[in-house]
């Protein structure tokens, strides 16, 4: 049986006080304060191996992306969890782990270290659900909403999955170390604990295979986006070669009559004022029917 103890935001010294165990370096590296360069990573020593991982959040409605830093240190009696509150932000739950532990008899750290993985690939498949659900919803707007921003929505999303796909990537591996046992060589998982956890890392091959569909998705919406553009760029030509047209025999016509020679009929006669319009005003509507009949106004 294992003791399980939460820190929220320590410092050294109360990671030291927990695990004695852990090098400085690896001390620094979970007291450390969060950042945007830090990347999943695991650690292993004599009877001891440390996990952090990333945990990106979707807010739908604010449109935005934000991270939660939760690592942990586990020996074969104690598994130790150091979460990070981003600034801003809500710190990772632990509340499945906490119910874990909750029972009469404390679970083996194998059991622990399982539910506080298999939280992590959970949460990483409903972000992919969450992603889709997104892009479901772009697509549905892309004809009322301005181009410019369904653009920048877009490029939002697409640069959202590229960052989760580099984040997925080392939490996968993490967890597949753990799962073949060369991460802690069954000091800490034991052979009935393993098979869950390989549960965990099918989770996250299906989250990496969601944010692939997911990118595929980004890339049809931004076709039909760009096929939108160019339709709305098409009818607009269309609409100034009608006006263009529409005017062009007009202009030949004063053309014709500003030219000025000498013996020209319509010019004596008492009438030609009036016919040239009419000559313009019958070419103009004849054009708008020809038009409208092709359906091109």
């Amino acid at each position: 049986m294992a003791e399980w103890k939460d820190l929220l935001d320590p410092d050294d010294e109360a990671i030291r006080a927990l695990a004695p165990e852990l090098p400085p370096l690896v001390v620094e590296q979970f007291a450390a304060a969060p950042n945007e360069h830090t990347r999943p990573r695991m650690q292993s020593g004599d009877g001891w191996f440390a996990a952090v991982f990333l945990i990106p959040v979707a807010v739908p409605d604010e449109d935005r992306l934000f991270y939660q830093e939760v690592g942990f240190v586990a020996t074969d009696r104690r598994v130790l969890t150091i979460r990070k509150t981003p600034p801003g932000e809500e710190p990772f739950d632990a509340a499945r782990v906490e119910e874990a532990c909750a029972g009469k008899h404390a679970p083996p750290a194998g059991t622990i270290v399982y539910h506080l993985l298999d939280t992590v690939a959970d949460r990483f498949l409903d972000l992919g659900d969450q992603i889709s659900g997104e892009i479901d919803e772009l697509e549905d707007a892309i004809e009322r909403l301005p181009a410019s921003n369904v653009r920048r929505r877009l490029v939002d999303l697409r640069h959202d999955i590229l960052h989760i796909r580099h984040v997925l990537a080392p939490t996968r591996e993490a967890v597949r170390r753990v799962v073949d046992g060369t991460v802690d060589g069954g000091l800490v998982v034991d052979e009935e604990t393993r098979p869950f956890l390989a549960d965990a890392y099918d989770k996250l091959l299906r989250a990496a295979e969601g944010l692939d569909f997911a990118r595929d998705l980004v890339a049809a919406a931004r076709e039909f986006h760009q096929s939108r553009i160019a339709e709305e760029q098409n009818d607009v030509i269309k609409k100034l070669t009608v006006i263009a047209s529409l005017l062009l025999l007009p202009t030949f016509i004063v053309g014709v009559y500003g030219q000025n020679f000498e013996h020209m009929p319509e010019l004596g006669w008492h009438h030609g004022y009036a016919f040239s319009w009419a000559v313009i005003a019958l070419t103009t509507v004849g054009q708008l029917a020809f038009f409208r009949a092709r359906r091109w106004i």
